[in-house]
């Protein structure tokens, strides 16, 4: 029995050295998304009305941009996946994995080759277990993005995009990240980046209310100004995408940690039960070797009588 009891007072010891970990683990994630959302929060509205300001160049002129036309038969798309650096955050880079691999199927399913770049190490970990091919990947800043890590990101991407296909381009390029919807609620979405999808449904709207759609002169030109801003249009479209990766990664690892913090205290609570019955059967098993002894002792006394 006493063994038994050493071997649950050393397990106790050892899980509660890992709730030490995982519950600050857990206040370091938390402390994070905080700041995460800010930056969030303070991309979003620059990147959509970079949108806007593109969209409107791409509709409010006749000018047919290789960034901005819908090539009639592509063969090659592009693929940008955003996963973690670190682990301990439950499914949230799997999850991104298995959305890149859904898109890259439909897109196969259309004739579509397919070309992969990766951010973070959990996703290039996985492909390169399964020996998939990955143009570029980037690494080290997952946690804590910046504008010139989307930047350098951003390159190599819309150089592909300008080369034509029979020299390495892409036609399309897509974007695979996990959205930051809630401290709950993180989803990953696919987003096609280029070429620009033009919407019109507001300007549809505005038009049906009576309202006058401004008219846009261009200096120098269309082009030019097109030339411009789609480059800025993608670096802005990443780096709002690895700031909603960044939130939902903390938001993700707070609640793994969460989750084993909470197992850990039942885990101890359960061993300090068994710990405790170990203790008690002991007790009872040294109670009843003395009572036996001082009655084996008695009767000894009483036979030499």
């Amino acid at each position: 029995m006493g063994a038994q009891l050493r071997v649950y007072k050393r397990r106790i010891r050892s899980v509660t050295a890992t709730k030490k970990i995982t519950k600050a683990m857990e206040m370091i994630a938390a402390s994070r998304i905080v700041k995460a959302q800010r930056q969030v929060a303070a991309s979003t509205p620059y990147a959509s009305e970079l949108t806007r300001a593109v969209t409107a160049v791409a509709t409010g002129s006749n000018t047919k941009h290789a960034l901005t036309t819908e090539v009639e038969n592509p063969v090659r798309a592009a693929v940008l996946l955003v996963t973690s650096d670190r682990g301990l955050a439950g499914g949230y880079s799997s999850n991104a994995i298995k959305a890149a691999d859904r898109l890259t199927e439909r897109l196969r399913s259309e004739g579509k080759d397919v070309v992969t770049y990766i951010i973070g190490r959990k996703g290039v970990a996985y492909y390169g277990f399964r020996e998939r091919p990955v143009v570029e990947s980037w690494t080290g800043f997952t946690d804590s993005p910046t504008y010139a890590d989307a930047k350098k990101v951003a390159g190599p991407l819309i150089e592909a995009v300008q080369l034509d296909t029979a020299e390495g381009g892409v036609d399309e390029l897509h974007i695979v990240f996990t959205e930051f919807v809630s401290m709950m609620t993180q989803s990953p979405v696919e987003k096609r980046l280029l070429p620009l999808t033009l919407d019109k449904s507001e300007e549809d709207e505005e038009a049906a209310k009576g309202k006058i759609l401004p008219l846009f002169d261009f200096e120098p030109s269309a082009e030019d100004v097109l030339d411009a801003l789609l480059p800025r249009y993608v670096e802005s479209r990443i780096y709002n995408a690895l700031l909603q990766s960044a939130a939902s990664e903390h938001a993700a690892r707070r609640r793994a940690m969460k989750s084993a913090t909470d197992n850990a205290g039942e885990l101890i609570k359960s061993l300090s039960r068994l710990a405790n019955a170990a203790r008690q059967a002991e007790i009872t098993q040294e109670i009843s070797e003395i009572v036996g002894g001082s009655s084996a002792l008695a009767d000894a006394n009483a036979g030499s009588d």
